[in-house]
């Protein structure tokens, strides 16, 4: 029987990574024929992704954060042929937040995260398809506007590199005192929401810009989107929602937003609003968001708290 034939497409950023290295050959050593490809400006990892499918490669592994595994997952998913017949595809983290492979369980030591890979079968996964005036966009993860996008967008590249995820707290303490909310309308299937916000989630995965859980009962498989609008609010909880959304807590979201389990959903605005698609801002003042299901298919762990109980068969 042939061995596997894997392809790793890794962020020139952590093209240097020692431990990656080393896990990468201890995976060779049992069989696997693994090549890396390093991406080093826009379109490397479409050309690479091409590449593979051409190879007849087996798996194709994004080494990076939130932003790789997009990159990769939207090149699988711009493909005519359909999920069962693309690569399969498996994550190792090493971003700055991480947040995918957070909520997903996903290890973070490259070895663990790889040998996670080759023992786990993959099982078909949901996608975000976004389309904008400039195009159609996807995501792995999540959408996200308000104050999170800032944060993220805002959160110097040098900072990140000190501080890892605690950079975005600490460039979300500094804006708490001047959240400007945003007027929007949205809508869906059974769902009408307007008025001004100052967070919006719509979520595949379940939290972004480094922790912030805006969409914690957020599945990846059960083809819906997880929506939460957080309000303008005033007052004591006006002042703490950053450090609340950032903790994660139900009881918070709860009490002070509006939620909804949708297949698509629209978002129009007076004025150009910028959502944050896995780490690639995208303006316009309309949106159209659907959860395309099943159009990958991703090696996770067992009893991922991302997967449904009961995954589809």
């Amino acid at each position: 029987m042939p061995s596997a034939r894997w392809r790793l497409i890794l962020n020139g950023k952590s093209a240097g990574d020692e431990a990656l290295r080393e896990a990468v050959a201890g995976l060779r050593e049992r069989g696997v024929r693994l090549d890396v490809r390093v991406t080093w400006e826009g379109g490397d990892a479409e050309r690479y992704v091409a590449e593979a499918i051409a190879d007849g490669v087996d798996t194709i592994v994004a080494a990076g954060g939130d932003g790789t595994l997009s990159e990769v997952a939207t090149t699988l998913a711009h493909r005519e042929e359909p999920a069962d017949a693309l690569p399969s595809l498996g994550l190792v983290p090493m971003g700055t937040a991480n947040d995918f492979a957070s909520a997903a369980t996903i290890p973070v030591d490259p070895a663990q995260a790889l040998a996670l890979i080759q023992r786990r079968p993959p099982q078909p996964i949901d996608l975000i398809r976004l389309q904008a005036p400039d195009g159609v966009h996807w995501a792995a993860n999540l959408a996200s506007g308000g104050f999170g996008t800032q944060v993220t967008i805002e959160t110097d590249a040098g900072l990140k590199k000190m501080l890892g995820g605690l950079a975005y707290l600490v460039t979300g303490i500094a804006k708490l005192g001047k959240i400007e909310p945003i007027r929007a309308r949205l809508h869906g299937e059974g769902f009408q929401w307007e008025g001004d916000f100052i967070a919006l989630g719509i979520g595949n995965g379940k939290q972004a810009g480094g922790g912030q859980a805006l969409c914690p009962d957020a599945l990846i498989d059960d083809g819906l989107l997880d929506v939460t609008v957080v309000p303008e609010l005033s007052g004591e909880v006006g002042a703490t929602v950053g450090t609340l959304l950032t903790e994660g807590k139900h009881a918070a979201l709860d009490r002070v937003a509006a939620r909804a389990q949708l297949r698509w959903v629209e978002i129009e605005s007076p004025s150009e609003l910028t959502l944050n698609l896995d780490g690639e801002p995208v303006r316009s003042r309309h949106f159209r968001i659907d959860c395309v299901a099943a159009r990958v298919r991703m090696h996770l762990p067992d009893a991922c708290p991302l997967l449904s109980a009961s995954p589809r068969a």
